[in-house]
């Protein structure tokens, strides 16, 4: 078995802020009792990237933020939105060529920060798809319900999960964790394989949504394009946006100025992509294939969100668009409600991939910080036959079917927003520190123009993490510090890193 041996790198830099070199990292994947095994080529990362950023919000959320925010210029609030994801995804194929390694933006930030940034990091991350994960499967236990309903099948009041004036327990929502949860342990094989069914009957539906949507179109619904602009009500203490109580600055709807307040509300659909990275391990030819499958699947959302939204804002006049289910609603509008029905068939369906592919990022980046000493190495076995981290995924799979069974959507959802984002901007400073302490790595993807393109995505990300609520942030904070508590009493002293440090013979003083 290999150990882990103190690089270069880590010895000028105190405890804390040492870094795990490439080289050490890749040496790890390579220990027979924790190595993944590699079985995906660049179409399944990219229907793993599809699988889980097309969710409810392509039905939802594009016809909601034209009526509220933009009007018909949604489209270019989408565009806009896959730019600034555009920017990350760039960080993030770089650092997945160069070091393709399970756990994502937690490896990169071993490699580049420090030792302390990666844990925080990696706790952020097991946070932010956890909760992803719980409050997707609670939205498609709403969805199987209102499916059961019509057939005339209904739930116990107590088995039908936590609502407003009533407290329950989500059943569907539970055992649909608990089925992908067996499905990730028997291989990411048959993972890609149920993904590819999914995303592609998901695909087809939203394909036929536009192809058929289209003939419905009136052109004076586009007119105007980009409507007035509107002040939004100023809100006040922790509700409100934090750029708001920092410097008074209150984001507007409509006009030039709306597409941007758009943007920042439509980013949040694209969110998943960076998963690709975390499953850069169990590709056969990472350096190659990571880089297409996150490009690739981030190009692919990006064309079907505009598309869609130029659809519903054309169906119908965006001021008529309603905010629960306004894609359903237009076809209804326009006398289909056949097409309605097949979105909600579509949107239910497409939950599933969405739900299964947070589950399998958050166990990889689990189960790296585990092989890593930070958590008990017990999670970071494989199984012999399957060659998945069983341990790992089995009980985050227990946590987070428990998590969704007692979970509100509204309370926690903001806190995925949050949290990727700060992935993001950490992804992107790693980048400016790799080229610069170690211009010698092969990198066989390279971000074009650095440091321009990093700095950018850092400032694109932080002015969106700004438009989030003071209470978001609050809640954000008190996370982190529990995690620093965490790393300090448990982490620092388990380190395989930091006790080959602590091993190895010291330099003589002046040398």
């Amino acid at each position: 078995m290999s150990t882990v041996r103190p690089s270069r790198n880590s010895r000028g830099r105190s405890g804390i802020f040492r870094t795990k070199t490439v080289e050490q990292s890749i040496r790890d994947t390579e220990e027979p009792e924790h190595a993944l095994k590699k079985s995906l080529s660049a179409v399944d990362l990219t229907v793993f990237g599809v699988g889980v950023v097309i969710g409810t919000g392509i039905f939802v959320l594009t016809g909601k933020v034209a009526k509220e925010n933009a009007g018909p210029s949604v489209a270019l609030a989408f565009v806009l939105a896959g730019v600034v994801c555009g920017l990350a995804a760039l960080c993030y194929a770089e650092f997945a060529s160069t070091v393709p390694v399970a756990g994502s933006a937690y490896t990169f930030s071993y490699a580049s920060l420090g030792e302390l940034p990666a844990w925080i990091i990696g706790w952020d991350l097991v946070l932010e798809l956890a909760l992803g994960c719980a409050v997707v499967a609670v939205g498609w236990s709403g969805y199987v319900r209102s499916l059961m309903d019509n057939a005339g099948w209904h739930l116990p009041v107590g088995l039908e999960g936590t609502h407003e004036g009533s407290f329950g327990f989500d059943i569907l929502a539970c055992a649909l964790v608990l089925v992908l949860t067996a499905i990730l342990v028997l291989g990411m094989k048959l993972s890609s394989r149920v993904t590819a069914v999914v995303v592609a009957i998901k695909v087809t539906v939203v394909l036929l949504v536009i192809i058929v949507g289209a003939f419905f179109i009136t052109g004076s619904n586009y007119d105007p394009f980009l409507p007035e602009s509107e002040g939004t009500e100023a809100g006040g203490g922790v509700k409100a946006p934090l750029i708001q109580v920092l410097f008074g600055f209150a984001p507007s709807n409509f006009g030039v100025m709306g597409i941007f307040s758009a943007a920042a509300v439509v980013f949040f659909a694209f969110i998943g992509f960076d998963i690709v990275a975390t499953a850069a391990e169990e590709t056969r030819n990472p350096q190659r294939d990571v880089p297409r499958g996150i490009l690739g699947s981030l190009a692919i959302c990006t064309v079907l969100y505009v598309a869609v939204s130029i659809v519903v804002t054309g169906m119908q006049k965006y001021t008529e668009l309603s905010t629960d289910a306004p894609l359903a609603d237009a076809f209804k509008a326009t006398g289909h409600p056949f097409w309605a029905g097949l979105i909600s068939f579509g949107a239910a369906v497409g939950l599933t991939t969405v739900c299964m592919i947070l589950l399998l990022g958050q166990s990889r980046v689990f189960f790296a910080m585990s092989r890593d000493g930070l958590l008990p190495r017990i999670f970071s076995r494989v199984h012999p036959k399957f060659g998945t981290p069983y341990r790992s995924t089995i009980l985050l799979g227990v946590v987070v079917a428990v998590l969704a069974g007692f979970t509100s959507i509204d309370v926690l959802a903001e806190l995925v927003n949050i949290g990727t984002l700060f992935a993001f901007v950490v992804v992107a400073l790693g980048v400016i520190i790799l080229r610069r302490t170690r211009p010698d790595l092969p990198r066989s993807f390279r971000v074009p123009l650095v440091p321009f393109i990093p700095v950018l995505s850092v400032v694109a990300s932080v002015w969106l993490m700004l438009n989030l609520t003071g209470e978001t942030w609050l809640r954000f904070a008190a996370w982190m510090v529990l995690g620093v508590v965490v790393y300090f009493v448990y982490g620092r002293q388990h380190s395989r890193l930091g006790k080959a440090d602590a091993s190895a013979p010291q330099a003589p003083p002046g040398i």
